[in-house]
């Protein structure tokens, strides 16, 4: 498929509808323009941002947040002794 906008005094540009609906693309969605050899690439940015590097996916909720609060709790730690050395 091959449609083609303009861009506005802004540099504004419409995505077309078909497009819109095919992609899942909503108001208020993230597209990320990615400069390539071939040109420029536009890709919806997903909502995953990172997860799964520290916890697989598979984890259950409980023990999420259980390394939440460790990690948490580190931060604090960490950030006490900075106060203290300071």
């Amino acid at each position: 498929m091959s449609k083609s906008t303009r861009i506005t005094k802004k540099g504004q540009t419409t995505i077309p509808h078909e497009l819109r609906e095919k992609y899942d693309l909503k108001p208020g969605d993230a597209v990320v323009w990615m400069d390539t050899d071939e040109g420029i690439v536009v890709k919806k940015r997903t909502r995953t941002g990172g997860r799964g590097m520290l916890v697989p996916d598979d984890t259950s909720a409980n023990k999420r947040e259980e390394i939440a609060e460790a990690l948490g709790q580190r931060l604090r730690d960490r950030r006490d002794r900075n106060y203290e050395d300071a």
